[in-house]
């Protein structure tokens, strides 16, 4: 089986059809989500197609620093409500390690 054999293969066509965003920002968004989820395929076909739609090279380190940026803000606010849930209190000097 491959993958235009699924739906969601359609649906990737569809939304990138609309011409709201532009191709970059389509491009950039498109490459976050994938490094972030952790899909290798899909991440590396979205690298490939950054660099061949004239996105430079530093433009795709950038969105995937920005994407581990916010990904990492994500880890550590969910980490934050987690110890605020158990009613832990954590106190730091400096930098803080467990």
């Amino acid at each position: 089986m491959k993958f235009e054999d699924f739906a969601v293969k359609k649906m990737l066509v569809e939304t990138h059809e609309p011409d709201h965003l532009t191709d970059r920002e389509k491009q950039l968004i498109g490459l976050a989500v994938s490094t972030t989820r952790g899909c290798i395929a899909c991440s590396g076909a979205r690298i490939r197609r950054a660099i061949e739609s004239g996105i430079p090279q530093e433009a795709v380190v950038q969105a995937i620093d920005v994407a581990s940026a916010v990904n990492a803000g994500v880890t550590t606010a969910i980490a934050l409500q987690g110890i605020q849930k158990e009613g832990l209190y954590f106190t730091c000097t400096g930098a803080c390690t467990v």
